[in-house]
């Protein structure tokens, strides 16, 4: 077994703020003034979103760069949802400054699917991924 990822978070003094340390990083966690924090920082369902999307980016990247592929300027987001039913699903969008053929957007489709964020999100929560 081996540790692929540590973070720490220690607390503020306001409710629901803290800073999160990851190695040498820092970032300010929160909830949104609507759930009675001060909005200062990301709140925890947007680090699921910035997780799945940073690894979808390099992902992408690498794959890019094994094969020699220019996919130039590109986006990628994602919005976390949940249901009254109690069903949670993210819906992941990707767009292009340049025009990808039909065969490239199927391969990046396919590539999203088998990210290891993706992969380990899989395993408890549905993804649905686009291209716009």
């Amino acid at each position: 077994m081996a540790i692929i990822a540590n973070a720490t978070v220690q607390t503020f003094p306001e409710a629901w703020s803290g800073e999160v340390t990851s190695g040498k990083h820092q970032l300010i966690t929160d909830k949104p003034e609507s759930f009675g924090g001060q909005d200062k920082g990301l709140a925890p369902y947007d680090f699921i979103c910035s997780g799945l999307i940073s690894c979808t980016m390099i992902t992408l990247r690498m794959y890019a760069q094994h094969k020699e592929i220019d996919f130039g300027a590109f986006r990628v987001e994602a919005d976390f949802n949940a249901n009254k039913e109690g069903k949670e699903w993210i819906e992941r969008r990707l767009s292009f400054e340049q025009e990808l053929s039909d065969e490239l957007k199927q391969k990046v489709l396919d590539i999203c699917q088998k990210t290891p964020v993706t992969k380990t999100l899989l395993r408890s929560v549905e993804i649905n991924t686009s291209i716009i």
